[in-house]
């Protein structure tokens, strides 16, 4: 069974009869004490919800995270977010189904990301940091890896080729503000955010489309892991200045801003603040352009409560390729800075 509808291109009112990967599943009760199953359902291009109030118990085993299903039913809003009403499900056999329609990606050209990485590592002056970024981001296998990885487990960036994503992201704002304000190290608060989040190359994996951490992952975390391997790899690199290195190994490991927010240090430079702050916002945008692109109706709306912001937002939809097509100036200046999202 070929599947055809996807997840970015249901409407309301839509009828549904396709296959679905289940990302989480969950018995719950409702407060009559009645069961249902909280089902969240996805393909490469997104996740809905869709509860199930009808012989929840029978189904739940069908509905194991990583299993596919083959749905019928209709899609409807509910507190303007797109759902869908159940009618019935069927387990799918995974070997009926293309993998390839059920991994999330990057939903931008990964080839162009990738290009502006390599253009990003070339700017740097300082040669033993350049040396050092050459052998992440132009030797294989880590090249390869690095543009394939997600960015996290969940929250933002959790697709393929979400690392290359946010860390360029993450190393194009640096460059803005390295300019901005006197006796920023540009070379070194560069290297820091193509790297910062290096690690997760080695924290998460990703079996079909659901990403989780690896033993080690789990075991060291990100933060220390990059360290390591930026460490092993400039001792690969002849007379690689020492306090360089843990100049770059500090931004790294001090880049969740806060030791209850998982870093094993606080931040202590001028690079190590910036980069704190970009990865926070980096990452706190993509949150809000994942919402967004999920919004039905324009105009400003609420959104349901985000546990990790542990806030409601005010936001509006994204806008559609045509809008920002036509908002776009007919003349660009050769030295402007790209718009970053």
């Amino acid at each position: 069974m070929p599947k055809k509808q996807f997840v970015k291109d249901l409407h309301e009112g839509d009828r549904i009869d396709d296959l679905f990967l289940v990302k989480s599943s969950r018995l719950a009760e409702t407060r009559a004490g009645k069961p249902y199953l909280q089902l969240s359902v996805m393909d490469r291009s997104g996740e809905i919800n869709g509860p199930i109030w009808e012989r929840a118990e029978e189904v739940a085993p069908h509905c194991q995270v990583g299993n596919f299903i083959r749905l019928q039913g209709v899609v409807q809003s509910y507190r303007q977010q797109l759902q869908l009403k159940i009618d019935s499900l069927q387990p799918w056999s995974r070997e009926e189904v293309d993998l390839g329609d059920f991994v999330p990606i990057c939903s931008k050209d990964r080839e162009e990301l990738a290009a502006r990485l390599q253009s990003l590592v070339r700017s740097v002056d300082n040669p033993s940091l350049k040396k050092l970024l050459h052998r992440f981001f132009k030797k294989e296998p880590m090249w390869q890896r690095f543009q394939d990885a997600p960015a996290a487990k969940g929250i933002h960036h959790a697709y393929l080729g979400g690392l290359l994503e946010h860390s360029l992201s993450v190393a194009e704002l640096a460059d803005t503000i390295s300019a901005h304000y006197p006796g920023v190290d540009r070379s070194l608060l560069i290297a820091g955010a193509l790297l910062h989040d290096v690690g997760k190359v080695e924290e998460l994996q990703m079996e079909l489309a659901l990403i989780d951490y690896t033993p080690r992952g789990r075991l060291k975390g990100h933060l220390v892991m990059g360290s390591e391997m930026v460490a092993a790899e400039a001792a690969r690199i002849k007379d690689f200045p020492q306090d360089l290195l843990e100049q770059l190994q500090h931004l790294i490991l001090s880049h969740h801003g806060q030791q209850e927010f998982g870093s094993p240090t606080v931040p202590m430079t001028i690079e190590a603040f910036l980069l704190s702050f970009l990865d926070d916002l980096d990452a706190k945008m993509n949150l809000m352009e994942q919402l967004r692109t999920k919004m039905m109706e324009p105009g400003l709306q609420w959104t349901e409560y985000q546990r990790s912001l542990e806030r409601f937002l005010y936001l509006s939809p994204m806008p559609q390729e045509e809008e920002v097509a036509k908002d776009e100036p007919s003349i660009s200046s050769p030295n402007r800075q790209q718009t970053l999202f």
